[in-house]
């Protein structure tokens, strides 16, 4: 199977910790320690107080409380004074919303995750990667998925069948540094290399979680978007392996080369 730079997806970062990119003399420190306190939000719609960013950071609480001033002060944090904790701001939640209307890719998917979340009864997903595991940016829910009603804005893990996917994907130095960050094993790809050789799909059987089986297959979007995953997944009694092999497998393939231009 062909490789994917990992750096093609729009929401690849630019700079991982101790990058070279934090030694350019255009590089805004400031600026970047903003953002990372914005990052923070994304692991859930909790709020946060400046201990636990500091925390999460490892900023200084001095610095942490001048950032979350300033991000309040424009809208991209809301302060609670009933809590004293913050949560994403109106002008942050905009960002969001401007990258997903902005994705050609989310438009042209949506018809055919549609039809296979109807056929199938599962929950389809396409993501992309961002840092440290895949966020999704559609999901279509079919009639027996109420279980699994994961959202948009959802990130799942690299031991998924979307991160297998999308590791599988990529060439092997990257994939080995992102399977290091992440702590996963390399016995965890093995079959997930195979697979992916076979048919472009890798699979997930009740590894994710238990009774939970899943599919999924990596592509370049034809739009020049970037690397994106397509997944279906759902109980096993409703995708069973071999319903997943011989079934969503091929489905999601000729979904992949329409969205890929292949």
């Amino acid at each position: 199977m062909q490789t994917l730079s990992a750096s093609s997806g729009p929401a690849r970062r630019k700079r991982q910790a101790g990058g070279a990119g934090a030694d350019s003399p255009d590089f805004i420190t400031a600026l970047a320690r903003g953002l990372d306190v914005l990052r923070c939000f994304r692991l859930g719609p909790q709020a946060l107080g400046n201990q636990e960013l500091a925390r999460l950071t490892g900023l200084p609480k001095p610095t942490i409380s001048r950032i979350t001033f300033t991000l309040t002060e424009l809208a991209y944090l809301r302060y609670h004074p009933d809590t004293g904790k913050y949560s994403p701001g109106h002008a942050a939640l905009s960002l969001g919303f401007g990258l997903l209307a902005g994705l050609a890719v989310r438009d042209l998917a949506k018809a055919d995750m549609t039809t296979l979340a109807s056929q199938t009864g599962a929950a389809v997903a396409l993501g992309t990667f961002d840092g440290d595991a895949m966020v999704y940016v559609e999901a279509i829910h079919g009639s027996s998925a109420l279980y699994l009603r994961l959202p948009v804005g959802y990130r799942a893990s690299l031991d998924t069948a979307m991160g297998r996917a999308y590791l599988a994907a990529l060439d092997d130095a990257t994939r080995q540094a992102l399977m290091a960050q992440a702590g996963l094993s390399p016995q965890l790809m093995e079959e997930a290399l195979r697979d992916s050789e076979a048919g472009g799909c890798c699979f997930a059987i009740g590894q994710w979680q238990s009774g939970i089986n899943a599919a999924a297959i990596a592509f370049r979007a034809l739009t020049g978007e970037g690397v994106f995953v397509l997944s279906c997944g759902g109980p096993a009694d409703l995708l069973p392996e071999t319903v997943l092999r011989e079934r969503v497998a091929p489905a999601l393939q000729a979904i992949a080369q329409r969205l890929g231009g292949g």
